[in-house]
C-alpha cells in the first residue's frame, strides 16, 4: 500500500490533505474535550444561584457540563463527517488539478524522447498563469527549440553530404578514367585530382573549425586591440589572392581609431573571410574597399566590393551554412567551403558585436559590416 501511494503523485497529494484534515479534527476534538470543562466553568463563575452544576428531571440528576460536552461531541461529530466528505471530493479534485498537466507533460517527453519533437502540451501562452500554466510555456519552448536544433541536425548532414559528394564524385570519375585509360595519365589530370582533393580537405578543416568556433567552450584571448594593425595584416595575407585576379584593393580609416577588447587572432580570422568572399564573387579587375569608422561606442570595420550582389531575398540567410545566393554557380566556380561567413558571424557575436551584409541588387557588388565594442 505505501509503495502504491509513494509511485503515484495525485494520491501522494489526496494523502497530504487527508492527513492535515485528520490532524486538524483530532486537535479540535482534543482541544474541546480537555478545555471545555474549565473554560465553561470560568464563564459559570458567579451564576451559581441563577444555574446549578446539575439539575434533576424525574427525579434524576443530570450534570450540565457532561451534558454539554457529549452534545458538542455529536455536533462535532456530524459536522466532521459532511466536512471530510467535502474534503475529499475537493481534494481529489486539486490533485487531479495539479497531476493531470503533469501526467500530460510526462507523456510528451516520451514521445519527444523517440524523436517526435513536434509534440506540445496545453498551455494559456500567458504570464498571467500559474506555476503549471508557466511550466506547460517552458515545456512548449524547450520542445520548439530541440525541433529547430533537430531540423538545423538533418540540414548540416544533408548539406555536408552534398557538399562532399561533388568532389568524391569527380575524384572518382578521374580515378575510373585513368584505370580505364580513358583520361590520359598526364599533369592535366593529376592537376584536377589534386584540386578537388584540396577542395574536400578544405571543405573538412572548415566543418572543423565552425564547430570549435560554434562549440560553449569556445575561448577568446581577449586583448585590447588596434583594428588598424588587424586590417594591415590581412590585406597582406590576401594580396596574392587579389593580385591574381587583378582586383584592385583600397584602404579608408578614421586617423584615430580608439582600441578594441578583442582576441586579435580571431578578428583577423573574421577580415580574411570576408576579404576572401569579396575576392571570389568581385570578377577580374574589380574593386574591393576596407572602411574602419567610430560609431558612438563601437568601431565598425566594412569589407565593400563591385561583385555580383545579393538579392534583398537572399540577405537575411546569407550567413547561413552552405547558403549560395546564386544558386547556378558552384563551389569550383565560386571557391570556399560554404561556411566563411557563418564562422565569421559566430566570432563577431562571440565578441559582442555585430554583424550584417548590404547589397544593392545583383550586379551591384555587397557590402560587409561588423562591429565590435570599443575597449573601456
Amino acid at each position: 500500500m505505501i509503495k502504491f501511494l509513494r509511485s503515484h503523485l495525485i494520491w501522494k497529494i489526496f494523502g497530504t490533505y487527508m492527513l492535515v484534515i485528520l490532524a486538524a479534527g483530532l486537535i479540535i476534538f482534543a482541544s474541546m474535550n480537555l478545555f471545555l470543562g474549565s473554560a465553561l466553568g470560568r464563564h459559570m463563575e458567579g451564576m451559581e444561584h441563577m444555574m446549578p452544576p446539575m439539575i434533576f428531571i424525574n427525579g434524576r440528576g443530570i450534570d450540565l457540563i457532561a451534558s454539554y460536552r457529549s452534545a458538542m461531541n455529536e455536533s462535532l461529530a456530524f459536522s466532521a463527517v459532511v466536512a471530510f466528505a467535502l474534503a475529499i471530493v475537493a481534494s481529489l479534485l486539486l490533485s487531479q488539478r495539479v497531476t493531470n498537466p503533469v501526467k500530460t507533460m510526462m507523456g510528451a517527453s516520451q514521445q519527444i524522447a523517440q524523436g517526435d519533437y513536434r509534440k506540445r502540451v496545453p498551455s494559456k501562452n500567458s504570464k498571467s498563469g500559474d506555476e503549471l500554466d508557466q511550466l506547460a510555456i517552458s515545456f512548449n519552448q524547450m520542445a520548439e527549440k530541440l525541433q529547430q536544433i533537430e531540423e538545423m541536425r538533418r540540414q548540416l548532414l544533408a548539406d555536408v553530404s552534398h557538399e562532399l559528394r561533388t568532389p568524391l564524385t569527380a575524384i572518382k570519375g578521374s580515378m575510373e578514367g585513368l584505370m580505364d585509360n580513358v583520361l590520359p595519365a598526364d599533369r592535366d589530370t593529376y592537376e584536377s585530382v589534386y584540386r578537388e582533393a584540396d577542395r574536400l580537405q578544405r571543405l573538412v578543416e572548415d566543418l572543423q573549425e565552425l564547430s570549435r568556433v560554434q562549440s560553449s567552450g569556445l575561448s577568446l584571448n581577449k586583448t585590447k586591440v588596434q583594428i588598424k594593425d588587424v586590417i594591415k595584416v590581412a590585406v597582406q595575407q590576401m594580396q596574392p589572392a587579389l593580385k591574381k585576379k587583378k582586383i584592385s584593393l583600397s584602404i579608408k580609416m578614421e586617423s584615430k581609431l580608439p582600441l578594441v577588447q578583442a582576441d586579435e587572432d580571431r578578428i583577423l580570422q573574421v577580415l580574411i573571410n570576408l576579404l576572401s568572399n569579396a575576392q571570389q564573387f568581385t570578377p577580374k579587375s574589380g574593386q574591393v574597399r576596407i572602411d574602419a569608422r567610430v560609431d558612438k561606442k563601437e568601431i565598425i570595420v566594412s569589407v565593400k566590393d563591385s561583385g555580383l550582389g545579393i538579392r534583398s531575398s537572399d540577405l537575411p540567410r546569407i550567413f547561413e551554412r552552405f547558403y549560395r545566393a546564386d544558386k547556378s554557380r558552384t563551389r569550383t566556380e565560386g571557391g570556399g567551403s560554404g561556411i566563411g561567413l557563418t564562422i565569421a558571424q559566430t566570432l563577431v557575436h562571440a565578441h559582442g558585436g555585430r554583424i550584417w551584409a548590404e547589397s544593392a541588387g545583383e550586379g551591384q557588388g555587397s557590402i560587409f559590416y561588423f562591429s565590435l565594442p570599443i575597449s573601456k
